[in-house]
C-alpha cells in the first residue's frame, strides 16, 4: 500500500485540526463572551491542547482512516478541508452550540459496494478504537485524582463515542447511509451498539462533559 500526503492535504489537515482544536475549546468553555472571558483569565494554551488532543484527533484520525482503507482497495484519495464549515465550527462555538464538518475525503476509482461501505465504516470504528484509548487515562485519572487526566480521558472517550455513533446515523453524507447500504447486518451491529453506548456513558454516566 502506498500511503503518500500532498502538501495541500497536509496544510488541510493541519488547518482542520487547529480549527477544530479551537471550536471545542470556546465550546467546551461555554460558549460567547463567557467562553472568551475565561479564556483570556485562564489562558488558551491549556484548553486548546486538550481540544487538539481529544476532539481534534478524533476527526483527524476519523479521516484518516477512510483514506488508508481507500487506498487499500487501490483508491486515489486526498483530504480536502471544507474551509466555510470550519469558519462555520469556530463561529457557532461562540455562540454556544458547535456544528463542526471539517472536510472529507475524497476518492476515486472503481469500487464494489463492499469496499465502499468498508471504507465508510473505518472511520466511526476508529473513534471506538479512540474512546477504548481514552478509558483507560480517564480511569487512573479518577484512581490518582488527577483533573487533567480525568478531564483529558473523559473527553476523548466522550467525543470519539459520540463521533462514531454519529457517523453512522444513516442519514445523507453520514457514512451510517453508506454502510447500511452496503449490508443492514453490518449497519445493525455497528449502530446499535455505538449508539446505546454513548447514550449510556455521555448522557447517564455524564462522562466528558
Amino acid at each position: 500500500m502506498n500511503l503518500t500526503f500532498s502538501s495541500r492535504e497536509l496544510q488541510d489537515l493541519a488547518i482542520a485540526w487547529v480549527a477544530l482544536g479551537v471550536a471545542f475549546a470556546i465550546f467546551f468553555a461555554g460558549g460567547g463572551s463567557r467562553a472568551l472571558s475565561m479564556l483570556a483569565d485562564r489562558g488558551i494554551v491549556g484548553p486548546l491542547l486538550v481540544s487538539l488532543v481529544t476532539a481534534g484527533l478524533g476527526f483527524l484520525l476519523h479521516e484518516l482512516a477512510h483514506k488508508v482503507i481507500a487506498v487499500r482497495f487501490d483508491q486515489i484519495a486526498e483530504f480536502r478541508a471544507d474551509y466555510g464549515m470550519l469558519f462555520l465550527a469556530v463561529m457557532s462555538a461562540l455562540v454556544g452550540f458547535l456544528f463542526a464538518a471539517p472536510g472529507a475525503v475524497h476518492h476515486r476509482g472503481r469500487l464494489t459496494e463492499r469496499e465502499h461501505g468498508l471504507i465508510a465504516l473505518a472511520g466511526p470504528a476508529v473513534n471506538g478504537l479512540l474512546a477504548l484509548v481514552f478509558a483507560p487515562i480517564y480511569v487512573a485519572g479518577v484512581l490518582v485524582g488527577s483533573p487533567l487526566l480525568s478531564l483529558v480521558g473523559g473527553r476523548g472517550v466522550a467525543i470519539n463515542l459520540f463521533l462514531a455513533a454519529f457517523n453512522l446515523v444513516p442519514f445523507g453524507a453520514l457514512d451510517g447511509k453508506t454502510v447500511l447500504d452496503w449490508s443492514k447486518a453490518v449497519f445493525v451491529l455497528t449502530f446499535v451498539p455505538a449508539a446505546a453506548i454513548t447514550v449510556f456513558v455521555v448522557f447517564v454516566l455524564g462522562i466528558g462533559f
